[in-house]
């Protein structure tokens, strides 16, 4: 049993895609290495820097390119131990505004997806912290409007 100090680390991005005030989930599939069948963002290891990570696992896993996404907000990385896994997540998460004619194509990582309200995220079996992910993006976008007044 792990006692928190021997975590593996792992960076991970997520990014949130909204449009018309509901956020794009995906199910994981049985071909991914952690959590398949939960609810989740767009998530993927990081490679790069976390925002050109985003828009790649966007890319990837939906087909939208960087020209059908809008920056909202980048929140500041959250800690997420996973004692089952054995894992530290270090988790950097996005917001993202998509045009309703954006169209989703997934890839063999999800097997469906939902567009659904913030509140409805509580019905969901996600991946952990999703909404912790998510208040950290929110509080970031609150705070830059609070200083742009």
């Amino acid at each position: 049993m792990n006692t928190g100090t021997d975590y593996e680390p792992r960076r991970v991005v997520t990014a949130f895609l909204r449009r018309g005030g509901k956020l794009l989930l995906v199910r994981r599939s049985k071909q991914v290495g952690t959590y398949q069948g939960c609810w989740s963002a767009i998530s993927g290891y990081l490679e790069r820097s976390p925002y050109e990570q985003a828009l790649q696992e966007i890319a990837e896993e939906t087909r939208l390119r960087e020209q059908d996404v809008r920056l909202i907000a980048a929140g500041d990385p959250l800690q997420v131990n996973d004692a089952a896994l054995g894992i530290c997540w270090t988790i950097h998460p996005f917001l993202f505004d998509v045009p309703a004619c954006a169209r989703i194509r997934l890839d063999w990582e999800n097997t469906e997806f939902r567009w659904v309200a913030m509140d409805e995220l509580d019905r969901y079996t996600t991946v952990p912290a999703l909404k912790d992910a998510l208040m950290r993006c929110l509080e970031t976008a609150q705070r830059r409007y609070r200083e742009a007044q």
